[in-house]
């Protein structure tokens, strides 16, 4: 049995999904090393450093050895890493072109860079995720582009909005997610082939050319200088993933407080037994967006462990590099996990129209006071027209009563707007939606052309 939420067997996939797992599991980041390895010789060979047959040696026992991982964990005690003991085994396994694996190279240089291998694959399943999300935000925001509910601002109903408008709100968050994670990939995806303190000392005048060399074989980018203590692109894989699950985040809140009893807007798909109670047999709670919540706010403490993680000290870190050990793992899976759950939630969200149109109501035509104020502003002037307006709202607010019954009572907005008709028109909140509808097409628009772009 497991000990944490991540590798237990009964939350791991509420923290996490099997896919993501994978690309950080021990036998994957095991063979990230020795792929690793692996490239090294391959450039080193493409260099006369060491002979071609010495590579496909190497090459060959990587791919037939057995690691034994219990041997290789109780060295990797011992010695603080696992490369050393690691090479060991490696070496061992490849006979005499054993001599020339990890030929120049540090500790360092292998982690970092089977690191940036793990987070290349996790970020192709992260990006893949958020097109989905994408996608259906997407078709949420064009079904309910003309939807009337109540926007709110400070937890009052504010003014009409529309459902659509708050989905493409959604989705211009996850576009832009989309773009940064392209953007980010020439800054995060750098291979670390440097040396003991990272001037490549060990292996000569042909040392830049082999990290080049090196960083080829592995499909990743050459670094201007060494990384080993400029942790500015790891940090900006997890910070990034920290405003993924932010605005995932903010999803799963707007949800939330939509399913609320009270509003009653929103629910999530149902699947029996899913955000049962044990002891209350009516609740249908909303799971997958409080897993969502959960993920942001611990992806959060995540992104603050890397920043701190990047004031190393000198030319090798005493410590804030173990950090990542930590935090780079755990931020993928709690984003696997968000991401999993907001396609689950979104593609099967039940949306209750008549239930926001009924919420509308609830203020009695308060929420469109601004439209009637704006109406007559004209006429009135600007501040007249607000203070006769708001005379009228606390009326309506201490006497209760219909926000149009009460101003087709008061002769200034009667003859401002033009009759008792004029007045329930400006106080339909479906005539005040501003530009909702415009601005759906707009982000609609721009997402389209990011997909079709492949962004």
């Amino acid at each position: 049995m497991g000990s944490t939420v991540f590798d237990s067997a009964l939350f791991r996939d509420m923290f996490g999904t099997a896919e993501m797992r994978a690309v950080f599991a021990d036998d994957a980041l095991i063979a990230r090393y020795t792929e690793a390895e692996v490239a090294l010789a391959r450039a080193q060979a493409r260099l006369g450093v060491v002979p071609k047959a010495a590579a496909d040696a190497i090459e060959a026992a990587a791919h037939s050895i057995k690691i034994d991982v219990e041997k290789l964990r109780h060295e990797t005690e011992i010695v603080g890493y696992p490369i050393l003991p690691l090479v060991h085994q490696l070496s061992e396994a490849a006979g005499e072109a054993g001599r020339y694996v990890h030929w120049g190279a540090t500790t360092q240089d292998i982690m970092d860079t089977a690191n940036v291998l793990q987070i290349r694959a996790a970020l192709q399943i992260v990006a893949r995720d958020l097109r989905e999300v994408r996608d259906i935000l997407a078709t949420m925001a064009r079904k309910y582009r003309d939807t009337p509910m109540a926007g709110r601002t400070h937890l009052q109903q504010a003014l009409p909005v529309t459902f659509g408008y708050k989905a493409a709100v959604w989705l211009s968050s996850i576009d832009r997610h989309i773009e940064r994670v392209d953007q980010a990939l020439p800054r995060i995806l750098l291979g670390e082939f440097s040396g003991a303190a990272g001037t490549l000392a060990s292996v000569g005048a042909a040392g830049l050319e082999m990290q080049k060399l090196f960083c080829e074989e592995l499909g990743l980018h050459q670094p201007s200088i060494t990384w080993h203590v400029a942790r500015d692109g790891i940090a900006e894989s997890v910070t990034l993933l920290g405003l993924i699950t932010g605005t995932l985040g903010k999803i799963a809140t707007d949800v939330m407080l939509m399913s609320a009893s009270e509003f009653g807007e929103v629910s999530e798909p149902f699947v029996p037994g899913r955000g049962a109670s044990s002891t209350m047999p009516q609740k249908r709670n909303p799971i997958s967006s409080e897993l969502m919540l959960a993920a942001a706010k611990a992806v959060r403490q995540h992104v603050a462990a890397m920043l701190d993680g990047m004031i190393h000290d000198f030319e090798r870190a005493t410590g804030p590099w173990h950090l990542e050990w930590v935090s780079l793992p755990e931020s993928f899976l709690l984003t696997a996990s968000s991401l999993a759950n907001a396609r689950f939630m979104l593609a099967g969200l039940v949306v209750h129209e008549r239930r926001m149109l009924d919420n509308l109501d609830l203020t009695q035509g308060l929420i469109v006071a601004e439209a009637v104020m704006m109406a007559a502003a004209p006429k009135l002037g600007r501040q007249k027209a607000h203070d006769v307006v708001y005379d009228a709202c606390r009326k309506a607010i201490e006497g209760g009563g219909q926000l149009a019954d009460i101003l087709a009572d008061v002769p200034e907005i009667a003859e401002a707007l033009g009759g008792k008709d004029a007045i329930r028109r400006h106080c339909d909140p479906a005539n005040y939606l501003g530009l909702c509808g415009p601005m759906v097409d707009r982000v609609l628009e721009m997402s389209g052309a990011n997909a079709a772009r492949g962004g």
